[in-house]
This record gives C-alpha cells, structure tokens and sequence, in this order.
C-alpha cells in the first residue's frame, strides 16, 4: 500500500505541472466542438509584445544547441529554455482598489521570476527576483518611439514601469546575462479570476498575516482561499514581519504551488463548461511574446513538460545583501548571484 501511495503522489505532482498544458490542450478541443468559436475567443484573449523585434541583436546570445539524432522522435519541444514571468498589478480603478491594488495610477510588477527548464524539460529552477533590488536599468526602446533613460542604483521593479515588457526583459538580461528566450506576463485581477475559476486554492502560513493594504487578515495555519484572498496573499507584505519582499516572495512560491495543486485535483476534461471558464481566465490574464501568443503554443509548451516531476522543481530568490546606500533596499549577493545565473546559461 505504501509504495502504490507514492505512486499517487508522484502521478498527482507530474498532473500538477502539465495542469496548464492540459486546460490549454482542453480548449482547444473545446474549441473544436464548438465550431472554432471557442478557440477563436479564447486565443484572442491572448495579448502579446514583440519582445525580439524590439531589442534586435542587442542582447544575450541564445545558447549552441546540439540538434537531436532524430527531430521526429519528439513530437514536442525539449530544449533548455529561459522564460521571465511577471506578475502585472494594475493599481488604477476602483475594482482594482477593491481588490487591494492601492490607489495609484498605472501598473507595476512586483513578481518576477525566471524559469529555468532544463535540456530534455525533466528539472526545473525557478528564481524570483526581488521587487526591491537596486540593478543598473539599462535604456529601453519604447512602443511610441525614443528610449528611456539609463539609471544607476535604479529599483528593479522601475523598468517595467518605464518601459514595460520590453525594458523588463532587457534589465533582466543586463541584471543576469541570461538571454530570456519568452516572456509571460500574469494579470493579477485576471490571476484572481483563475483561482474563483478553479474553486479556490488551499495554502498553509506560517505566520499570521495581518495587512489591511491587501486587504487579507489570516491566522498562521491552513486556508481555502478565494480569488480576491489569494491576490492578497500575492500582494501582501506589510503584514508580515518588518515588511520584508522576501518574506512575500516565500508566500508567493506557496501560491504558486498550491495553484498548480489545485488545477490538478479538479478534472477539468470531464466538465467543458467549467473547462472554459478556467481557460478563460488563463488566458484572459496572459501577455506574453510574439512566440507564445497562441494557444497552440501555449499547448505546445504545456504538453512539453509532462515528464517534469515537482520534486525536480527548485524555487530560489536571487542572493541578495541589505543596500550599502539604503538598508529598506537590497542589491545582488556577488558572487553566488554570478554564480547562480551562470548555471542557468
């Protein structure tokens, strides 16, 4: 009994990291059956940023790959592939103030990670980069013509600011020297409406969280939390002792998990009405580049990971040490972050 156990488990965690390969891979037989509407809706709802198009050669050099004995062996692909996901959190509106986004205009991200899957997609590392490092933010085209301006000792999270996706990703590759070869971007209100979708998701603190700017008040222990809880799970950080961004990165890796836990306990194939909202509202927060803007390649990636085990899943934040300028600031811990993004390249 013991062994057909670990079995479970070990299927129910490989479930959870094909999840959204499999609610994509649903809609679009969905979309079948339903004459294509479906499928042109819901690929519609994609946005997209032509990341490459923008900054041209004028960034890292994709890694030498060896090309495989036999490319019709593999019906999908299994290249190492970097990807810097975003978390978007518009803070203008008043259904986003109801929500806990403040009450200033604009958008921002405060969640950034870069995932790592390996050569063969059997492991993967994923690293956040916290909201409040100071990096050198390189200049940025921008969509409307011109550039930003080049900082020293800029906050991280300020080249999104300025300069959208395309500076993210360009202050991400100058901050690491690791080329991102897709982009992802999640819209949080459209993040909140994913987890309703799903029924919620269950995550356990172990501290009570107590933060009136999220708009979330917990005990520590375990919760089933709704859309609107989970965001502010996401958000919160003022709760938590000293108000620290990596103490709301830990939470954040949690979600994350309990995200992925939960798409896996619910048989979304067995109910297309319920299998489209979910859809709907995956990709209904999705901005991503000009490669992934479609829900065929989103499937593509999805379906790719099916041999990827959470136990071969790392979450790391990048070493980071206090500011020698600022002390509610922090910037890379040299040289294990050198290190770190050199074991990505």
């Amino acid at each position: 009994m013991a062994a057909r156990g670990g079995q479970e488990g070990r299927d129910g965690r490989r479930r959870g990291l094909k999840a959204a390969g499999l609610v994509l891979t649903g809609a679009l037989l969905l979309g079948a059956g339903a004459a294509g509407w479906a499928y042109w809706h819901l690929n519609g709802n994609i946005k997209s940023v032509d990341i490459n198009g923008a900054l041209g050669d004028d960034r890292p050099a994709r890694p030498v790959t060896v090309p495989s004995a036999s490319p019709s062996a593999s019906p999908v692909p299994t290249g190492a592939l970097n990807l810097l996901v975003l978390g978007s959190d518009s803070r203008s509106g008043e259904e986003n103030r109801e929500l806990g986004g403040g009450d200033s205009g604009g958008a921002r991200s405060d969640t950034a990670m870069v995932v790592h899957l390996d050569a063969g997609r059997t492991a993967a590392t994923v690293v956040s980069i916290p909201r409040d490092t100071l990096v050198e933010r390189p200049s940025c085209p921008l969509p409307s013509g011109g550039t930003t301006r080049a900082a020293s000792g800029a906050m991280f999270n300020t080249a999104y600011e300025l300069g959208g996706p395309v500076c993210a990703v360009k202050t991400v590759e100058s901050l690491t020297g690791v080329r991102m070869d897709h982009y992802v971007e999640v819209d949080f209100a459209g993040f909140a409406d994913l987890v309703d979708a799903l029924g919620g998701v269950t995550v356990t603190t172990d501290v009570d969280i107590d933060d009136d700017k999220s708009h979330l008040h917990l005990d520590a222990g375990t919760h089933h939390l709704d859309g609107t809880e989970a965001l502010g799970l996401a958000r919160t950080r003022y709760g938590l002792a000293g108000g620290s961004d990596l103490a709301r990165i830990e939470l954040q890796h949690k979600l994350v998990k309990a995200l992925l836990q939960q798409i896996s306990a619910t048989d979304l194939l067995a109910d297309p009405a319920r299998l489209y909202q979910v859809a709907d509202a995956l990709t209904g927060s999705l901005t991503t580049d000009t490669g992934l803007d479609s829900l065929g390649e989103l499937t593509n990636l999805g379906r790719s990971l099916g041999d990827l085990d959470a136990d071969d899943v790392r979450t790391l934040t990048m070493p980071v040490l206090p500011a020698p300028s600022d002390p509610n600031r922090v910037v890379a811990d040299q040289p294990d972050a050198a290190e770190l993004w050199e074991s990505l390249r």
